[in-house]
């Protein structure tokens, strides 16, 4: 962190809800082994990343992404112009594969509970400086962002961070199951959009403020995601197969493009 960062971070931390007792995560392996994934995904898969000039290269920033696929998570910490904490479902936090993400950064989430210590691990990141990754729509599915969570809005609310849509495109076949992979030598698309910034509000934040800059992010993200579908000229995959949805609570802002 520069001299120049430094004051920022000291002041935020000791605003409600406080994080200076809260570690930063792991870092090591985040920075690490990313140009090692980069070219071991690309043995595999052909990736293109797209508009990744429009994340800042400095600042709290909230990468907040649709969810279609089981490599969304993967490639969003691995082709992210900057290392990024994304929050990960906590069931996946066991064994070596839950040591492996605990180390290389990512944050674990409980979704059927209010998890505290989640919220403060993705606040010390933004206040850092840092950059956290989230799926608004909490778990996978069409990627039409006809769920949406108000995890981002309270982050970028609380931190005044940029928020930066990522659109995942080809990252499950049409028909495929929510663990499936596409084929190999498949595109796949990574699609950084145009970002919008959210000046912060003071503790304590209101429902109707979290609220309102929810539906203003679900605006832009979906305007952002047809320009990437058009970008490419690709499709989303559609639903998952009957029966292939993971629980998932209703907590979020749903069906946003009802009438």
């Amino acid at each position: 962190m520069s001299a120049a960062q430094a004051p920022r971070s000291r002041s935020t931390h000791h605003d409600l809800p406080r994080t200076a007792e809260v570690p930063h995560p792991p870092r090591l392996m985040l920075h690490g082994l990313r140009p090692l994934a980069r070219w071991l995904i690309r043995r595999r898969y052909r990736v293109e990343v797209l508009g990744a000039e429009h994340v800042p290269a400095q600042g709290p920033v909230v990468l907040a992404a649709n969810h279609i696929g089981v490599i969304d998570g993967p490639l969003l910490a691995i082709y992210a112009p900057r290392p990024v904490h994304a929050l990960t479902k906590s069931e996946m936090f066991v064994g070596r594969l839950g040591r492996f993400l605990h180390y290389s950064g990512q944050l674990p989430l409980d979704r059927f509970r209010t998890d505290v210590a989640a919220a403060r691990s993705c606040l010390r990141v933004l206040r850092d400086d840092g950059v956290i990754g989230i799926f608004p729509e909490g778990r996978r599915g069409p990627g039409d962002l006809q769920r949406f969570h108000r995890g981002a809005a309270y982050f970028a609310l609380a931190a005044g961070a940029t928020v930066v849509p990522v659109s995942f495109l080809g990252t499950r076949e049409p028909g495929g199951r929510s663990s499936s992979l596409p084929a190999r030598g498949a595109p796949m698309h990574v699609v950084f959009g145009r970002p919008v910034t959210i000046d912060s509000v003071a503790f304590p934040r209101t429902k109707e403020q979290v609220e309102a800059t929810s539906q203003l992010l679900w605006e832009h993200m979906t305007r952002e995601l047809d320009a990437a579908l058009a970008l490419t000229g690709r499709e989303l995959p559609g639903p998952l197969p009957a029966g292939d949805l993971e629980p998932d609570p209703a907590t979020g802002v749903t069906d946003l493009g009802a009438p």
